[in-house]
């Protein structure tokens, strides 16, 4: 598959503006392939080599697809260490940096359950998490996904 440029994906001003900072011009394969189809809302089960790229393949469409005027849980990115749940926190905050109004929050276990649980309530669009611990806020009633419009399972 030929690469193409980010600018040609329809994406917001503000991703392209994010996607520029961080010193992309030209998409990567895998997100040539799976953004167009993540925001079309279609299912995608997507496989490539590390440092191909795939984070951004399903974080630029997650970022674009919450509505941030609403404080509930849109978009759930599930890992399977604290440490990936950390790394794709990071990313998707640097992609959404321009995106006034979306917020995410990584939840994963051996960090502060308070802290998680007020970042929670404080309203973010966007949660990466471990499933132990998504499953705990779950059960103790602090993440409701019934606002949910993506889910990504991450490796």
């Amino acid at each position: 598959m030929e690469k193409r440029r980010f600018n040609e994906l329809g994406l917001s001003p503000e991703i392209l503006k994010a996607v520029d900072k961080m010193g992309f011009e030209e998409a990567s394969p895998i997100q040539t392939a799976v953004i167009p189809l993540l925001l079309a809302g279609r299912d995608v089960v997507g496989q490539s080599a590390t440092g191909s790229g795939k984070t951004a393949a399903f974080a630029i469409p997650a970022i674009e697809s919450v509505d941030a005027a609403k404080k509930s849980v849109q978009a759930l990115i599930l890992c399977p260490t604290r440490e990936l749940a950390v790394q794709v926190a990071e990313e998707v905050a640097k992609l959404a940096s321009f995106k006034r109004g979306v917020q995410e929050v990584p939840i994963y276990g051996g960090q502060s359950y308070e802290r998680q649980y007020r970042a929670l309530k404080a309203g973010a669009q966007i949660v990466i998490g471990t499933p132990g611990r998504v499953m705990d806020l779950m059960e103790r009633g602090a993440l409701r996904l019934d606002a949910l419009r993506l889910v990504v399972l991450d490796e």
